[in-house]
């Protein structure tokens, strides 16, 4: 009886050891998944292939841009928001081509693509010494543009490769819901 009892503690501790290192063990999404480089806005992050800093962001109600001879107004039920960014490859000529919004409650905004017909945006080609700035347009909710972080990538599925991580800081909210210095319509056609 006695020998049964211990056979059945010890399984029980086996059952508890396999559960703890299931669930303590990491994804295998997290293993494989993208080397971070982190920062802040204003300044240079450094990944395996390129550098990316985050000069400005600006939300707008409207965007206005050119297409083909035509003025488009493009409208939104949310926000948007454009970030320039200045890009620097490192030893190697690279290119630039995912980037994503990740608001405060984690969801993530991928760049739009209603602006692809537009100049400027990515994916970007970069050469090293040769930097070059690029515009980053997502249409987001309003309550997600404070304390976001900005996702730069070289490729969709950056496994095992370094992802840009640029905090965007904290930004005030008016009265109307909007991102306090929202204008009614940015002009996507200026230079950058």
């Amino acid at each position: 009886m006695m020998r049964k009892t211990a056979n059945i503690v010890l399984l029980l501790v086996a059952v508890a050891f396999c559960y703890g290192l299931q669930v303590s063990k990491p994804h295998y999404g997290d293993l494989i998944g993208p080397i971070p480089a982190r920062g802040k806005m204003a300044e240079t992050i450094v990944g395996r292939n390129f550098e990316a800093r985050a000069e400005k962001v600006a939300f707008a109600r409207n965007l206005k841009a050119d297409r083909f001879g035509e003025t488009k107004i493009l409208t939104t039920g949310g926000v948007w928001a454009v970030v320039t960014v200045e890009f620097a490859a490192r030893a190697q000529s690279t290119s630039v081509a995912v980037a994503s919004w990740r608001g405060p409650t984690g969801l993530a905004y991928d760049q739009t693509e209603r602006m692809s017909f537009a100049d400027g945006l990515l994916p970007v080609a970069i050469d090293p010494g040769l930097p070059k700035k690029a515009r980053l347009v997502f249409e987001l909710r309003p309550d997600e543009a404070s304390n976001a972080t900005l996702l730069i990538s070289e490729k969709l599925m950056s496994a095992l490769d370094s992802q840009a991580e640029i905090s965007l800081g904290p930004v005030v909210i008016a009265p109307d819901g909007l991102p306090a210095g929202t204008v009614d319509t940015l002009d996507m056609s200026q230079p950058i």
